[in-house]
């Protein structure tokens, strides 16, 4: 009698061993074990990130010291104002290279062995976006020493520049997204590099990054205006160099989760449709 009546509790402990109640925070935990994974990645491959160190650099030579005194009579001037659109084309092309490891990931079968583990199924790409905030973080640092000695000076206080590196960071974060969605939509890297720069390159050249919006054609006044790149040009300028920001940190962040809302889904999705 007393052997049945112990039964019960035992065969609960065996249940509860077998199957656990799973832990809260799961695609948090798995998300960033894959991220470190991105980071060690990098690591190993540090000619990986030329394009976000030697890229700004040349922008920087070249524009200020070739057109910086056509443009506004001054290198000096001009490094005043190029610097922070310079920061922005870099850190938003630099957000290419997601898509194009992504792309070639999957086409090695990386991916299919992340199926295979009792993780969830968007941790692979979530993980993926938050291992490359090195990139923006290295892009946002090189730049700022390169500017710094050639000449460009923060006249803002401390707390407004670091504000303005961050919204950068963020900025490429959430941009990163439309790449990475890409990736899953087409077939070979080179494609996702083409199309990816076919997107990016009106917005870095079509906004306020090299000449102020004032001095464009009027036709071509509208879409600057509203190009996401402009915002967030204007905000840096404004936390970097004192100025007014005006609404443009509102609409840059207001940017940022739309292209979070927009292409986050359709990412997951497509990943989902395509391992």
């Amino acid at each position: 009698m007393s052997t049945l009546l112990d039964a019960p509790p035992t065969t609960s402990r065996a249940l509860s061993t077998v199957a656990p109640n799973p832990r809260p925070f799961r695609l948090v935990r798995h998300s960033l074990a894959l991220a470190k994974r991105s980071l060690i990645k990098t690591w190993r491959t540090p000619e990986a990130l030329i394009d976000v160190t030697l890229q700004p650099v040349l922008f920087l030579v070249i524009f200020v010291y070739i057109f910086g005194g056509a443009v506004s009579g001054s290198t000096h001037d001009y490094l005043q104002f190029l610097l922070p659109g310079i920061l922005a084309q870099t850190i938003a092309t630099g957000s290419i290279a997601i898509g194009v490891n992504l792309n070639t990931d999957i086409a090695k079968g990386i991916f299919d062995r992340f199926r295979s583990l009792p993780i969830p199924r968007s941790a692979p790409l979530v993980g993926a976006v938050l291992g490359d905030v090195v990139r923006y973080v290295i892009v946002t640092v090189s730049t700022l020493a390169i500017g710094y000695a050639l000449g460009f000076r923060i006249d803002a206080n401390p707390l407004r520049a670091l504000a303005g590196c961050l919204l950068a960071v963020l900025f490429a974060l959430c941009l990163s997204w439309l790449p990475v969605f890409v990736s899953m939509k087409v077939r070979t890297p080179g494609a996702v590099q083409g199309l990816m720069f076919a997107l990016i390159m009106p917005l870095s050249f079509g906004s306020n990054v090299f000449v102020g919006t004032d001095t464009l054609p009027g036709w071509m006044q509208a879409f600057v205006k509203v190009n996401p790149m402009t915002h967030l040009v204007d905000a840096m300028r404004g936390l970097f160099l004192g100025t007014p920001v005006g609404p443009h940190v509102w609409w840059t962040l207001a940017w940022c989760a739309g292209f979070v809302v927009l292409f986050m889904p359709l990412a997951l999705r497509a990943y989902r449709r395509k391992v």
